[in-house]
């Protein structure tokens, strides 16, 4: 069997839809809300990927998910969390919150904040099968803990282990470079990679990527990251199932 030329698909970041309604700025790299392109829904398993910063005091109310994969990552500032399960709480910078919305969830997010701006990126993961039992959990992770280095934030996939578990085949990681510092991952065949600069300047394989830059990898064996960024990168099987809410 011949082998497949890599693919890097580079999304600039003006590249993304871009919706200012005061208390929400967000930027989204795929489909979402009033925002559909029908080439652009997502990129294997990964769903959605929206860059957001929310006013202080400001939030979504109540609203419903299901039969989908929740991480959001704090970039700066506090994101309060309520939901139908029962669970409240408060992640911090550097933290992530992650919800299975399963057969069904209601949940709520605010800026914790009265006085300084919430930004955090939230990603959606279609899940490996529908029907599971919602889930709600919460990490805090130190600086140290992904400067210079890849920290697995969550995992679905066996022998990868990771502080979040996902049912879907999945893994989520994020490094802080500093000084121009290195980075390496390795994809296993048929997996697909989204790599996204959440700050900073970065090259990519030889490309040159800036803050709300994103690179889609297909059919690559490695990925080698360099330079003083903020950097989140999802490892994804090529599956699609419908889009859930």
């Amino acid at each position: 069997m011949a082998t497949q030329t890599p693919l890097f698909t580079v999304q600039r970041s003006s590249e993304r839809a871009f919706f200012d309604h005061g208390w929400l700025k967000t930027y989204h790299s795929f489909s979402f809300a009033d925002y559909y392109d029908p080439a652009n829904v997502g990129w294997g398993a990964l769903r959605v990927l929206n860059d957001d910063r929310l006013a202080p005091g400001a939030g979504f109310p109540t609203h419903p998910h299901n039969d989908m994969e929740i991480l959001t990552y704090v970039l700066a500032g506090e994101l309060e969390h309520q939901d139908s399960m029962g669970n409240r709480g408060v992640v911090g910078s550097g933290g992530v919150q992650y919800m299975s919305a399963g057969t069904g969830v209601r949940h709520s997010e605010f800026n914790h904040s009265r006085t300084a701006e919430l930004h955090f990126v939230q990603m959606w993961v279609l899940p490996s099968k529908a029907g599971s039992a919602p889930q709600y959990g919460q990490h805090d992770f130190s600086v140290e803990e992904r400067s210079n280095r890849w920290l697995r934030v969550a995992s679905g996939v066996v022998g990868t282990p990771a502080p979040i578990h996902l049912g879907q085949s999945a893994v989520f990681l994020v490094a802080r470079l500093e000084a121009a510092a290195a980075v390496t991952h390795v994809f296993a065949p048929e997996r697909l990679g989204f790599l996204f600069v959440a700050a900073g300047d970065a090259r990519a394989n030889g490309i040159a990527l800036n803050a709300g830059d994103a690179v889609r990898i297909a059919s690559a064996e490695q990925l080698d990251v360099e330079g003083d960024a903020e950097l989140l990168l999802w490892d994804v099987p090529p599956a699609r199932t419908d889009a859930a809410t």
